[in-house]
């Protein structure tokens, strides 16, 4: 196979990691039930999140990615601590990548342990299906192929598992993504779903009664090819605007923005600016998300982390 699309594939599968099958997406810590399951009501309140992300702008066929998630909590009384609060939600996530579309819309649904009251168990599920099309009208090999060279469009079935553990100030997730390795009919020979793991932890230092720094991290974990991280460190100013920096190995650093809007809404940017190979194409990486929350806010502003509440 040669031309762009070629050297499109390679260099997802040197520079990226993960071969695209699962999108990343830089303000991963501002959704994190995007991410993993366990977050589905979470929160005693309804919580929706869309985001929209260009990588890549410039590159042809680079990847173009998005999602809509709703949390909700279910009402439970609870008795003791260990007694489980639940929640529940759904996802709905695009990802286009050159002649690759795919679609996945998934349910979720999470139980919260309280040990005590600030350290908190979380687990959760996404079940579901993922739709995916492959194009194959501007795939061109050397020699006729019909393994790349007819179109396909197929439904398989999707699912996710979650873990969760925060205290006051700290927090860390395991996410198990791909736990149904459906093979992709028509593309390619040995094509399928594989298995991808993610963990990410992140701290709370509380500098003053306004003012917190919000150190973060995110390793993922791909079936081939090098173990992508994020490494990020935010500045939350009386919890109302975030700002923030970070680094992901080999392939870009990152500055984030985050400002609420009358308490309840909020919309964040992050610029990602290439260092890999990519940016002979490409320097840039670009991503808009909105967020509403039912939850009202404290009367007296703080320095508090929302991922804690």
């Amino acid at each position: 196979m040669k031309g762009k699309f070629l050297l499109f594939i390679f260099g997802l599968t040197s520079h990226v990691g993960l071969s695209q099958q699962i999108p990343q997406y830089s303000q991963w810590s501002l959704h994190q039930f995007a991410i993993n399951p366990a977050h589905a009501g979470i929160k005693p309140c309804i919580d929706v999140h869309a985001l929209y992300r260009m990588q890549w702008v410039g590159f042809e066929g680079a990847p173009q990615s998005g999602f809509f998630t709703m949390s909700v909590p279910l009402k439970a009384k609870r008795s003791k601590y260990l007694s489980a609060r639940h929640g529940t939600g759904f996802k709905f996530e695009t990802d286009q990548i050159g002649q690759f579309n795919t679609n996945r819309f998934n349910l979720a649904y999470a139980a919260h342990f309280n040990f005590t009251t600030d350290n908190r168990l979380s687990l959760g599920l996404y079940g579901g299906f993922m739709q995916m099309g492959y194009d194959s009208k501007n795939v061109h090999t050397t020699e006729p192929d019909p393994s790349v060279s007819q179109e396909s469009s197929f439904v398989v079935p999707d699912a996710s598992f979650g873990a969760w553990f925060n205290s006051e100030f700290y927090y860390f997730g395991l996410t198990l993504r791909n736990l149904i390795p459906s093979k992709w009919k028509d593309i390619g020979n040995t094509s399928r779903n594989r298995f991808h793991a993610s963990f990410n932890a992140g701290y709370q230092f509380r500098l003053n009664e306004n003012l917190s720094l919000l150190p973060s991290a995110n390793l993922r974990i791909p079936p081939k090819g090098p173990v992508s991280l994020d490494l990020n460190v935010m500045f939350d100013i009386k919890n109302t605007i975030g700002l923030g920096v970070g680094y992901r190995n080999t392939d870009a650093v990152i500055a984030l923005l985050n400002i609420k809007i009358k308490e309840q809404f909020s919309i964040a940017y992050s610029f990602d600016y290439t260092l890999s190979k990519i940016q002979l194409g490409a320097h840039n990486t670009h991503e808009l998300s909105l967020r509403y929350t039912s939850c009202k806010p404290p009367k007296k502003a703080t320095a508090s982390c929302p991922l804690f509440d």
